[in-house]
């Protein structure tokens, strides 16, 4: 069994990172809504473009960890390094690409998905500045991947604490002293990402690893981007689904499901950063010839991700007459935010074991599974629910039934994988 103190050095600075940004969208959602129910729709819609744009490249994260660890574990650590290297470059290069299509797609795109006119205005007034930001978060991503490879939780803790730590001070400050509302929002996130990227190109430089273009390496990357890339589409396709409907139910009902879908985001990364450490500690193990320690691990993992889900879960059970208070004033989105609060926390043990399990195969390498899992998931459960839900007007609980129905999918399907044993493929290179 890995020592516990092995991997909780590894989980606690990589759940720092990865609350980090969540945290700040939670302080953002309440920075915003104390301006106005529209203004918090119009956050609600902008952010959901926003993820679109960035999150369907987490390869240059997960990928990029997945094929550093290997290689760490092999005792190839400039090899593992060089990984990051091309992982920016791809960073870079995609990044520039998609703040262009950000800005020319930001009103249909937002329109779309709007319930209204008004919802539209306040989303793209946000989201034209917020996706200056989209090459950073993307090379933030980058780094990410290879330190995480090299097991160095570490710095990149430092690194996007900095970063958001300052545009969090900055936020309520241009939002609410200056009077800028969600434009002052969306020039402090921008900011926040500017400043993490800085430092992870700095820590990159300072490694002395060869900096030029290696399309070779950049094409494996892009092999196993494909499936991540697809199954990344699936989640957005679940999230763009259920903010679409919770907008076109009413104002109240998409700002509810934004402070409640914020807060499920921000503990799904929390209970990852358990699953950062076993991509970490199970692909070295691969890398090394040892499939052994890195199937015990995948076990170990599990049921520290259970445990942890259900801490959570009493925990936001019990603080269900308090918190939602802290995100808003609106007396009609406190209202709604019941409707889907206590499917939230019902199902943080399955989310807990869910994302544990993601982190061993990823950790793995085994992303053609993870990919037709969770397609087929959100075939199954999430996206059928969702639009049944608009169009017979079930509201929130339908919408948050139909993310019920995913997770239980996705729980069946990664406990399977991970018993098959089939997952665990020894080598520096999968």
């Amino acid at each position: 069994m890995t020592p516990v103190r092995t991997v909780l050095g590894l989980a606690v600075p990589a759940l720092g990172v990865l609350a980090a940004e969540p945290l700040y969208l939670l302080v953002d959602t309440a920075v915003v809504g104390h301006v106005g129910g529209l203004a918090l729709g119009g956050l609600a819609v902008g952010a959901v473009v926003l993820a679109q744009i960035s999150t369907q490249l987490t390869f240059l994260s997960y990928g990029t960890t997945a094929r550093a660890a290997r290689l760490h574990g092999a005792g190839r650590r400039s090899d593992a390094v060089a990984e990051g290297v091309q992982a920016t470059w791809l960073a870079l290069s995609v990044g520039l690409v998609l703040l262009v299509a950000g800005e020319l797609l930001a009103w249909p795109v937002a329109r779309l998905l709007a319930g209204s006119e008004e919802v539209a205005a306040a989303a793209v007034s946000w989201l034209r500045i917020a996706v200056l930001g989209i090459p950073m978060i993307l090379m933030t991503m980058a780094g990410n991947g290879w330190m995480r490879g090299v097991q160095d939780t570490v710095r990149p803790l430092r690194y996007v604490l900095a970063g958001n730590g300052i545009s969090a001070i900055l936020c309520p400050v241009l939002v609410h002293g200056l009077s800028w509302g969600l434009t002052g929002s969306a020039i402090a996130n921008v900011t926040a990402q500017v400043i993490s990227a800085g430092f992870f190109v700095r820590a990159l430089l300072a490694e002395g690893v060869s900096l030029r273009p290696n399309g070779r390496t950049m094409l494996a990357q892009l092999g196993l981007g494909r499936d991540l890339v697809l199954r990344s589409l699936a989640f957005q396709a679940c999230l763009i689904s259920a903010t679409a409907a919770a907008a076109h139910t009413s104002t109240a009902a998409v700002g509810a499901h934004q402070v409640v879908w914020q807060l499920w985001s921000f503990l799904a990364l929390v209970l990852d950063s358990l699953a950062i450490a076993a991509q970490s500690l199970v692909g070295a193990a691969l890398g090394g010839g040892d499939d052994r320690s890195a199937k015990a691990l995948a076990w170990q993992i599990t049921r520290y991700g259970l445990w942890f889900g259900i801490a959570l879960g009493v925990v936001f059970g019990a603080l269900a007459g308090v918190l939602p208070g802290l995100f808003t004033s609106d007396g009609g989105v406190l209202a709604e935010i019941p409707q889907a609060w206590w499917f939230f926390v019902l199902l943080q043990p399955i989310a807990g074991v869910v994302f544990a399990l993601d982190g061993v195969l990823l950790g793995a390498g085994d992303a053609a599974f993870l990919r037709t899992a969770t397609i087929g998931s959100a075939l199954l459960g999430f996206l059928p629910l969702v639009w049944l839900s608009l169009a017979f007007d079930w509201g929130l609980p339908g919408i948050w039934t139909g993310l019920a129905a995913f997770m239980v999918l996705r729980f069946a399907a990664v406990v399977s994988r991970t018993r098959s044993g089939r997952w665990a493929v020894v080598g520096a290179v999968r």
